[in-house]
Parts: C-alpha cells; structure tokens; sequence
C-alpha cells in the first residue's frame, strides 16, 4: 500500500500509518507476518506472474487457507481461492 501511495495510485484520506490502524480496528482485522514457510512457498510457485509481493500474498493465501480478494487476473493462474474484487 506504501508504494501505491507513494506513486499515487492509491489516494487516502488519511496518512497511511493512521488509515491502516482504523482500518484493521474497523474490520476487526490482524496482520499477518511474513514466516519461512510463506517465502518458500513463494520461491517454488510457477512464474506465471513475477511480481514478488504478489507472489507472496498468493503463498500466504494458499498456507493460511486464506481466501485472496484482488482484481489481478494473473491470480486465477494460481491454485488459490479468489474473490475478485473488480470495479464493475
């Protein structure tokens, strides 16, 4: 979110660091930390789609049984429950 942001792809109404904090309280939402076992996973998927942070959120998703939401089609290359997420 930081880089979206900082090339303003991402506009928010309030500083990042503050918008993340109300947002998770809001959603009653928890981080989830990047483990060893995530970065493999990651390591070992098929370069259908090289962006390392997306490769590391499909790998989380596929490890913590998660379900991924995006409006990235690369991701329906993956064995990963999806929703999407796209503007209609």
């Amino acid at each position: 979110m930081g880089i979206k942001v900082a090339i303003g792809k991402l506009p928010l109404s309030d500083p990042l660091d503050s918008y993340i904090s109300s947002q998770m309280g809001f959603l009653v939402m928890r981080s989830l930390e990047i483990t060893a076992s995530h970065a493999l996973r990651a390591a070992a998927l098929p370069l259908h789609h090289r962006d390392p942070f997306d490769k590391m959120l499909i790998a989380q998703a596929q490890i913590e049984d998660m379900t991924l939401v995006s409006a990235n089609s690369m991701f329906n290359q993956y064995d990963v429950s999806l929703l999407w997420a796209a503007k209609s």
